[in-house]
Protein backbone atom coordinates (compact mmCIF):
# COMPACT_ATOMS: atom_id res chain seq x y z
CA UNK A 1 0.00 0.00 0.00
CA UNK A 2 1.69 3.47 -0.49
CA UNK A 3 1.66 5.73 2.03
CA UNK A 4 1.94 9.01 0.69
CA UNK A 5 2.12 10.34 -2.80
CA UNK A 6 5.10 12.36 -4.56
CA UNK A 7 4.25 16.42 -4.57
CA UNK A 8 7.86 17.42 -5.74
CA UNK A 9 8.33 18.91 -8.83
CA UNK A 10 11.44 17.04 -11.48
CA UNK A 11 13.85 19.44 -11.33
CA UNK A 12 17.29 19.94 -11.64
CA UNK A 13 19.29 21.51 -8.78
CA UNK A 14 23.18 22.65 -7.58
CA UNK A 15 24.55 20.45 -5.16
CA UNK A 16 25.65 22.44 -1.98
CA UNK A 17 27.88 20.27 -1.07
CA UNK A 18 30.16 19.53 -4.30
CA UNK A 19 28.49 22.02 -6.47
CA UNK A 20 27.54 19.39 -9.13
CA UNK A 21 24.35 20.41 -11.46
CA UNK A 22 22.09 17.71 -11.19
CA UNK A 23 19.67 17.36 -13.66
CA UNK A 24 16.36 15.82 -13.18
CA UNK A 25 15.63 11.96 -13.25
CA UNK A 26 14.92 11.10 -16.80
CA UNK A 27 11.95 8.33 -15.55
CA UNK A 28 9.75 11.62 -13.79
CA UNK A 29 10.90 10.51 -10.37
CA UNK A 30 12.37 13.44 -7.76
CA UNK A 31 15.73 13.22 -7.78
CA UNK A 32 16.41 13.52 -4.00
CA UNK A 33 20.37 13.59 -3.78
CA UNK A 34 23.56 14.69 -5.73
CA UNK A 35 24.73 11.84 -8.29
CA UNK A 36 28.25 12.76 -8.09
CA UNK A 37 28.48 13.07 -4.20
CA UNK A 38 24.98 11.79 -2.31
CA UNK A 39 24.70 14.04 0.14
CA UNK A 40 21.13 15.15 -0.23
CA UNK A 41 19.40 18.21 2.47
CA UNK A 42 16.60 17.07 5.06
CA UNK A 43 13.78 19.12 3.27
CA UNK A 44 11.11 16.35 2.82
CA UNK A 45 9.64 14.19 5.61
CA UNK A 46 7.75 12.07 2.65
CA UNK A 47 9.90 12.32 -0.80
CA UNK A 48 8.80 15.34 -3.02
CA UNK A 49 6.96 16.97 -0.20
CA UNK A 50 9.71 19.73 1.30
CA UNK A 51 7.52 19.92 4.69
CA UNK A 52 10.62 18.68 6.86
CA UNK A 53 12.01 22.07 9.07
CA UNK A 54 15.18 20.61 9.78
CA UNK A 55 16.57 21.52 6.03
CA UNK A 56 20.31 20.18 7.75
CA UNK A 57 22.39 18.23 5.38
CA UNK A 58 21.99 14.71 5.00
CA UNK A 59 25.25 12.67 4.31
CA UNK A 60 25.30 9.46 2.96
CA UNK A 61 26.48 6.54 5.11
CA UNK A 62 25.38 3.04 3.47
CA UNK A 63 23.88 1.85 0.31
CA UNK A 64 21.83 -1.63 0.50
CA UNK A 65 20.20 -3.40 -1.39
CA UNK A 66 15.81 -3.36 -1.75
CA UNK A 67 13.89 -6.06 -2.90
CA UNK A 68 11.97 -3.69 -4.80
CA UNK A 69 13.71 -0.32 -5.48
CA UNK A 70 17.12 -2.06 -6.26
CA UNK A 71 19.33 -0.12 -4.18
CA UNK A 72 18.97 2.63 -1.94
CA UNK A 73 20.87 4.97 -0.33
CA UNK A 74 20.83 5.41 3.83
CA UNK A 75 21.20 9.23 4.54
CA UNK A 76 21.85 10.50 8.24
CA UNK A 77 21.11 13.86 8.80
CA UNK A 78 23.78 15.66 10.07
CA UNK A 79 21.09 18.17 11.97
CA UNK A 80 18.52 15.77 13.59
CA UNK A 81 19.90 12.53 13.03
CA UNK A 82 17.18 11.48 11.25
CA UNK A 83 18.01 8.13 8.99
CA UNK A 84 16.14 8.41 5.89
CA UNK A 85 16.30 5.81 2.81
CA UNK A 86 16.15 6.92 -1.04
CA UNK A 87 16.53 5.15 -4.08
CA UNK A 88 19.82 4.64 -5.99
CA UNK A 89 19.12 6.47 -9.04
CA UNK A 90 22.60 4.20 -10.71
CA UNK A 91 20.45 3.74 -14.04
CA UNK A 92 19.48 6.61 -14.71
CA UNK A 93 20.56 7.49 -18.70
CA UNK A 94 21.40 11.01 -18.59
CA UNK A 95 22.67 11.29 -15.16
CA UNK A 96 23.49 7.98 -13.38
CA UNK A 97 24.44 8.01 -9.54
CA UNK A 98 28.30 7.83 -9.04
CA UNK A 99 28.69 3.75 -9.34
CA UNK A 100 31.99 3.69 -7.56
CA UNK A 101 30.95 5.86 -4.63
CA UNK A 102 27.49 3.66 -4.45
CA UNK A 103 29.75 0.54 -4.41
CA UNK A 104 32.52 1.67 -1.60
CA UNK A 105 29.36 2.39 0.79
CA UNK A 106 27.61 -1.05 0.41
CA UNK A 107 30.91 -2.50 2.39
CA UNK A 108 29.47 -0.11 5.28
CA UNK A 109 26.79 -1.17 7.36
CA UNK A 110 23.49 0.49 7.47
CA UNK A 111 22.28 2.21 10.50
Amino acid sequence: MKRFTVTGRNVGFRCLRCGTEATPLANGSVRNHCPACLWSLHVDVHPGDRASDCGAPLEPVAVRPHPRKGFVVVHRCTGCGAVRENRAAADDPVQPDDRDLLIRLTARPAP
